[in-house]
């Protein structure tokens, strides 16, 4: 059975690039524009993984990381976060999870298989 990868992007250009390096792998990939429909999808269906945009419309990605993180029901669900800005401009989402892979756009599909491969072990 394949993994479920839920990403978390607003903009369609970037899911896009996303869907095209996931294309030829086994991973199953669904798509939320915020974090309330991200919510409602991990409710019904549990993601295996999620890669977060940080910088999105409804609810800032970091507000989504924290709701998510502080509900025992998800705080181990795995995340990728991915964004425009380096890391140092969100030293505090480190806080909510020292664990996060932070990848930071653009980035190539070595690099974002990498960081599946070694969150999904």
């Amino acid at each position: 059975m394949s993994k479920k990868i839920l990403i978390i992007e607003d903009e369609d250009e970037f899911f896009f690039f996303y869907e095209m390096m996931l294309e030829n792998t086994d991973y199953a990939v669904q798509r939320a524009i915020d974090g309330k429909q991200a919510f409602e999808m991990i409710e019904s269906e549990r993601p295996d993984l999620i890669i977060l945009d940080l910088l999105l419309d409804q609810m800032k990605g970091e507000d989504f990381l924290k709701q998510l993180k502080s509900n025992p029901q998800y705080v181990s669900i795995p995340i990728i976060i991915a964004s425009s800005f380096s890391p140092r401009s969100y030293k505090t989402i480190f806080e909510v999870d020292p664990d996060l892979t932070f990848l930071e756009k653009p980035f190539d599909q070595e690099k974002l298989l990498a960081g599946i491969k070694a969150k999904l072990r």
